[in-house]
């Protein structure tokens, strides 16, 4: 669907969001990146906005958080011509261990959703490869890539696809089903590089292996929501449930098992 036929879906901004020729995204980031061709956008009716991973010509993997509620949402790119499109999900599926109060009650939760289309996309989004195999441990360099903000709270920022280099860590020993990733640069009282407001959804790689993680959540210095750490839900250890979910509607995912 063109935006013109999608009158009064989410007001401001979402404006904002499609007339902006935002210079960066990903706090940090450069321009472009691996996955490139596997990603889009997930917008909402509130004005959120979110990346996905594109599984196949009608899945999407993404956080979960950015479509739980019940809210209207739509599948965001640009045609060869650059007009946006917003194309409305058929099935919205949530992982059965998602618990969208985990964070504020300090529950376990899998953030993660698949998205069906009821079309497939145009043959120039190619399936991303999701590693189900050996996980990157403390001080492996990972990619994190998504079309957030490249200044926490400048809406304007958000829309191009960038990519950062971060460093694997373990603040709570290996995990199962987190992976946590920081700027050596950053410091205690400013933010580095990382995940931002938009890259929710997005890729993490491991060098040229594949997806071994979606981009759930970040924290930063002195109050601040991005810059410090950023968080992914492992695939691998999910596996079962995105094959079966996949399945059902007809579909399949691309699998390696890296290194």
């Amino acid at each position: 669907m063109k935006v013109g036929q999608a009158f009064g879906f989410g007001g401001l901004a979402l404006a904002g969001i499609l007339a902006a020729t935002p210079a960066s995204a990903v706090l940090g980031g450069r321009e472009g990146g691996p996955s490139a061709a596997s990603t889009l956008m997930v917008l909402n009716a509130r004005g959120g906005v979110c990346t996905g991973i594109v599984l196949s010509s009608k899945a999407i993997l993404t956080a979960a958080h950015c479509t739980e509620g019940g809210v209207d949402l739509r599948i965001h790119w640009k045609d060869d011509s650059g007009e946006p499109i917003l194309l409305p999900p058929a099935t919205v599926s949530f992982h059965p261990e998602f618990d969208a109060k985990a964070i504020s009650t300090r529950r376990r939760s899998v953030d993660l959703a698949l998205l069906r289309l009821s079309s497939p996309l145009p043959a120039r989004f190619s399936p991303a490869a999701l590693v189900d195999g050996a996980l990157p441990r403390a001080g492996a360099q990972i990619t994190l890539a998504g079309y957030g903000v490249s200044r926490e709270g400048e809406a304007r920022t958000t829309g191009t696809y960038r990519s950062v280099t971060l460093t694997a860590v373990e603040p709570y020993g290996p995990g199962k089903i987190l992976i946590w990733a920081s700027d050596p640069a950053a410091a205690s009282n400013r933010p580095g590089a990382g995940a931002c407001q938009g890259d929710s959804g997005g890729p993490i790689l491991h060098g040229g292996d594949g997806v071994v993680a979606v981009t759930s959540w970040s924290t930063g210095p002195k109050g601040m929501r991005c810059g410090r750490l950023s968080q992914g839900v492992l695939v691998a250890p999910q596996r079962g449930w995105i094959d079966r979910t996949l399945s059902q509607w007809g579909e399949s995912a691309s699998w390696t098992t890296g290194r």
